[in-house]
């Protein structure tokens, strides 16, 4: 890089008076790359963006677990920055690995500023520079109560990175505990594949590595409970009430996205009772849940980890995606699982319900009516056949009925009557409102759910 020196003299004519000179902007070096431009050429895609995905040719990941190759790493690379005022710049977003090239080109400011800073001697007065300023001395003040950083430190302690394999594969996910004793909540889809002589790793926030079996699962609801043995000093979560959340509300997700351990991020609830596939396929309609949908960052890996209020509760288990690039619903599996802002937890209500269960008898319950169902035309969930003796029976829905409302809640489709059956337990009344304006109160079953 060439810089022009400002300090240097020029001849005069004027007898008595010596003329400052003007500073001259600095010549052009074409060794030197243009204002803003990166050293080393064109910037590589980020490995974790759509584009550096692409990169992988035909590399799939399983839409909530971890890839089983480590995406590449780039070095990132800073543009120039004006040296008046101290800036922090951010790179590409890429995790750095190896040396960062930094690229300082001075450019012909107006004025004197750029001579200023390329000669010591103009006496103009003392410079700026932030390397000689004293580190900072450690804060000590505790967060505030209500920010992102306060839960982060009340709930970080009671999430687990749970490292699962079986016959079938292999995957990563994330818990959070319960109970001092060692239970720990998950998603089904986690700990699935070590359901038949597999094997759960926990790990936890300091470190300690230790073995965790099934107690139960619900394939239903994709809620799972594992154990861990002989751990001392378990730091339970405190559970919300999902019932009470609104739309806009603060929150914020924790997990192991992408192996990426105690990774804390944050968002609002974006929109609530969204009927949502919990990792089934097309057209299961054993598999519906009614969700929450949040924009805090959710990716693979963040499965099973706990969505939080900023009063540190728990109120909900981070469970699907929606990524543009999928080829099928909300929830399904996806060629490329990533985040768009779009993240789908199951409301504690529910699933703090199927854990107690589980944790009692080993199974779960699933809540039902006793009819098919299919989308109306006009919308609504459309009764198709009635099984004799069910609950819908027992209420004298018949063939053809289209319900539009569970309560107070709008039904738009089949889905979304499954779900708002599925949020309620066994022999809770509820009132459904049919198309024709016509009102009938079902009492709700129940039926064992059956796990492969």
């Amino acid at each position: 890089m060439t810089e022009n020196d400002p300090s240097a003299s020029h001849g005069s004519d004027a007898p008595q008076e010596r003329q400052q000179p003007e500073p001259q902007p600095p010549e052009q070096d074409d060794s030197t790359p243009p204002r803003g431009t990166p050293v080393g050429g064109a910037q590589q895609p980020s490995p974790w963006s759509a584009q550096g995905q692409q990169a992988g040719h035909g590399q799939q990941a399983y839409p909530w677990t971890s890839p089983s190759q480590q995406a590449p790493y780039g070095t990132a690379t800073f543009p120039a920055q004006q040296p008046a005022v101290p800036q922090q710049r951010r790179g590409s977003g890429r995790l750095v690995a190896g040396v960062a090239v930094l690229a300082l080109v001075v450019g012909g400011a107006a004025g004197g500023l750029g001579g200023y800073l390329a000669s010591g001697n103009s006496g103009a007065g003392s410079s700026y520079n932030a390397l000689s300023q004293p580190v900072p001395s450690q804060q000590t003040s505790t967060a505030p109560a209500g920010s992102v950083e306060s839960v982060a430190q009340k709930v970080s302690p009671s999430v687990v990175e749970l490292v699962v394999s079986g016959r079938q594969g292999q995957g990563e996910g994330s818990g959070f505990v319960l109970s001092t004793d060692g239970y720990i909540l998950t998603n089904n889809h986690v700990v699935e594949v070590a359901a038949n002589g597999g094997t759960i790793q926990a790990v936890f926030q300091d470190g300690t590595k230790t073995g965790a079996s099934i107690v139960g699962r619900d394939p239903t609801t994709d809620v799972a409970v594992v154990k861990v043995q002989g751990v001392p000093n378990l730091t339970p979560v405190s559970l919300g009430n999902s019932d009470q959340m609104q739309v806009g509300q603060s929150v914020v997700a924790f997990g192991s996205p992408f192996e990426l351990t105690g990774t804390v991020t944050s968002g609002i609830v974006s929109a609530l009772h969204r009927p949502v596939r919990a990792g089934g396929s097309s057209g299961d309609q054993a598999t519906v849940m009614s969700a929450i949908q949040t924009d805090a960052a959710i990716n693979p890996g963040n499965s099973g980890g706990p969505l939080v209020n900023l009063a540190g509760q728990v109120i909900g288990i981070n469970s699907a995606i929606y990524s543009p690039q999928s080829s099928g619903g909300l929830g399904q599996q996806q060629t490329e699982a990533t985040n768009a802002g779009i993240g789908f937890a199951i409301p504690i209500n529910q699933a703090r319900r199927t854990a107690q269960e589980i944790i009692n008898t080993g199974k779960a319950t699933q809540t039902y009516i006793g009819a098919t169902v299919s989308d109306a035309q006009s919308g609504g969930a459309q009764i198709q056949d009635v099984a004799q003796g069910s609950p819908a029976a027992q209420a004298g829905l018949k063939g053809g009925d289209v319900v539009t409302k569970v309560d107070n809640q709008v039904i738009n489709d089949a889905d979304g009557l499954i779900a708002a059956i599925r949020t309620r337990a066994p022999n809770d009344k509820v009132t459904f409102t049919l198309s024709d304006n016509r009102t009938v109160q079902v009492t709700l079953g129940g039926q064992p759910v059956q796990v492969n």
